[in-house]
């Protein structure tokens, strides 16, 4: 069953930031027609119809070609994906390879690696898509996949506070959005309880009813990611059917592995770049639908 859909009108907002991160500037003027956006992201149950109706094999379930990654060893062109795992203690934060790991054997259906599944996760956001997943999954909903402007529109519910919800971290104590609570990337107490990904619905919706539009996953969009915003571009482009290594497209969101101390992004202008090709624990989407004008 896919996901209901919200319509949002039209309209013009204040996007981006200069308060964060420079890839977040020039904070400019963007208008969004009007269209539809699905309320929470794609779950791994909504995912499963679609790869028992279609028999999609996602990209991490395929052997990487060679002639793409020269140099690279035979067991690590195996399918597979980048699995997240804890740190013993403190780590130097500028290096990303000791927390990221790649894991033969890990797609979708076993986010963690050959041992792990989703049997108990079915009402969680699906990971381990590569964009063109994102985007096989939406085109046979007959969706798509939001432009950065509609995603941010989206988020911020006609806000213009820092976080969705206002301009602090917290709303009166409590927590909205599912991200690292602790130390990261090698303590966390979890959010609400909840170590990774949580169930859709169980943080707070946002102004216009949408859940997890923060933290849980990033999510996928089809605006091709540069160091700035390019204001005069609405950023959206076909989704190529195989994944091209030379594009990065832009994340939105921020997701369960966000901690302040190094990836303060879990606010509705951060953004992130990603090889189109890139599946890992902490990515998921959802689809969008255009509106009569």
């Amino acid at each position: 069953m896919l996901t209901e859909l919200v319509e949002l009108p039209a309209g013009s907002f204040r996007m981006g930031s200069t308060d964060f991160y420079p890839e977040e500037a020039p904070v400019h003027t963007a208008t969004v027609d009007a269209f539809a956006v699905e309320r929470h992201p794609v779950t791994n149950a909504q995912f499963a119809e679609f790869i028992a109706d279609t028999g999609h094999v996602t990209v991490a379930e395929r052997p990487l070609d060679p002639e793409l990654y020269p140099g690279v060893a035979a067991e690590d062109l195996l399918p597979g994906a980048l699995v997240f795992r804890p740190t013993k203690g403190p780590v130097d934060l500028r290096d990303w390879r000791q927390w990221w790991h790649w894991a033969p054997g890990a797609c979708w259906r076993h986010p963690f690696g050959r041992d792990s599944g989703i049997a108990d996760r079915m009402d969680h956001p699906v990971v381990q898509l590569a964009y063109t997943d994102a985007a096989a999954y939406a085109r046979w909903a007959g969706r798509r996949l939001p432009t950065e402007a509609e995603w941010e529109y989206a988020a911020r519910a006609g806000g213009t506070t820092t976080y969705a919800w206002g301009d602090d971290a917290a709303l009166d104590g409590r927590l909205m959005a599912n991200t690292w609570q602790g130390r990261f990337p090698y303590l966390n107490d979890g959010a609400l309880g909840w170590v990774g990904t949580s169930p859709v619905g169980v943080f707070p919706a946002n102004g216009f009813g949408l859940l997890d539009m923060i933290g849980n996953v990033w999510e996928w969009t089809t605006t091709r990611y540069a160091a700035h915003h390019l204001a005069a571009s609405n950023g959206c482009c076909p989704a190529p059917q195989a994944p091209d290594l030379a594009v990065n497209q832009t994340l939105k969101g921020g997701s369960h592995l966000c901690a302040p101390e190094y990836c303060h992004r879990y606010r509705p202008a951060a953004r992130s770049s990603q090889s189109q090709d890139s599946a890992t624990t902490h990515i998921g989407f959802r689809c969008v639908s255009s509106l009569p004008a």
